[in-house]
């Protein structure tokens, strides 16, 4: 029997989860493990008033999440690769967003207790989009039990969201952006996709760590950098390392180091040019001068780029910005962009 891989896709009401893992598990030949909320009988009711029926709402799904998956996914990964428009663990972000004291303790136990016996996703794939474009795909949609939807409550299940996924570490997590990606009407949106998704599982949606920085970092930080991590993990290192330390977050003062460091990489690069004008000068071979100039200064010149990003890493937090989210999304943009009539416009 060979080795199947899970891949769930994950994010607010509205994103488009389900379109997408629909058309993942037909684009990569998979089973398909869509979830049955409609069957729950206090979902109407819950958004009509979450304080009174938050509860039992959350339970039911619990339990019937859980029957759902352990019948499924162990089954169905035996003989073939599984696309779910969900994950099990989504359930516990809902409840922390719902639920309370004794409701919330009770509900954590029971959760901790099934959660341990279902498999982890080989890949979640997490789609981001802004409330009012969740509004106005909720909008669309037309459910008949959506169509009194709190804007508040879909605006804090985005924050949630974006907070689980800034932290979770139990599988790769492969974040897309898609405020201005139509999946459904663009085919190219639609292969762009399913390109990151192939990519993903291909090579990993993930950096690798960097060793040489584990032996510097504090004692809480170093759990942070081992194994293969994203650009949020470093972001999160940052925030770890300020705390210990006590950096000072200074929007003005962090964009001042950030300059200085950006003109320690510009003296780099200038002493490189002059080293390898002198090497040119010698062989007369202008990519072995280059070469010979960036081996002389190369581990300098990535201390200093790397002091960059570290002074990027901490101006995004302090800015409450997702980097890695931001870049994806930025070059998402660019992907799709015709340079060739647009020549005149920068990256």
């Amino acid at each position: 029997m060979g080795y199947h891989e899970y891949i769930a896709v994950e994010g607010v009401i509205g994103v488009g989860k389900t379109t997408l893992a629909r058309m993942l598990a037909d684009a990569l030949s998979s089973e398909l493990l869509l979830e049955v909320f409609e069957e729950n009988p206090f979902l109407s009711d819950f958004y009509a008033d979450r304080d009174r029926y938050a509860f039992q709402t959350q339970i039911f799904f619990l339990i019937s999440r859980y029957h759902q998956q352990n019948r499924v996914i162990p089954q169905t990964l035996s003989q073939s690769r599984l696309i779910s428009d969900y994950f099990f663990d989504k359930d516990r972000l809902f409840a922390h967003l719902n639920l309370a004291n004794d409701e919330l303790e009770m509900y954590d136990r029971v959760q901790a207790i099934l959660g341990e016996q279902l498999p982890v996703p080989d890949l979640v794939v997490f789609l981001r989009a802004d409330t009012d474009v969740l509004m106005q795909r909720i909008a669309y949609r037309d459910r008949a039990y959506e169509r009194g939807m709190d804007r508040a409550y879909i605006d804090a299940l985005r924050i949630a969201y974006d907070a689980f996924f800034l932290d979770y570490n139990q599988a790769p997590v492969l974040t897309i952006d898609t405020n201005d990606i139509d999946f459904v009407r663009s085919t190219r949106d639609r292969d762009h996709i399913i390109g990151l998704v192939r990519t993903a599982l291909e090579h990993g949606p993930v950096q690798q760590a960097l060793p040489d920085l584990n032996d510097k970092a504090p004692a809480s930080g170093m759990r942070i950098l081992q194994g293969r991590r994203r650009l949020g993990d470093f972001q999160r290192f940052h925030r770890a390392l300020d705390r210990e330390k006590g950096f000072d977050d200074d929007l003005a003062l962090n964009l001042a180091g950030l300059t200085e460091e950006v003109g320690e990489v510009g003296r780099e690069l200038k002493l490189t040019w002059r080293d390898a004008r002198k090497w040119r000068e010698q062989t007369g071979n202008q990519p072995e001068a280059l070469e010979r100039a960036l081996a002389g200064r190369r581990s300098l010149l990535a201390e200093e780029m790397a002091d960059v990003l570290a002074y990027l890493l901490k101006i995004a937090n302090y800015a409450g910005i997702d980097l890695e989210a931001a870049y994806v999304d930025k070059m998402g943009r660019n992907w799709r962009r015709n340079w060739q009539t647009l020549p005149e416009e920068k990256a």
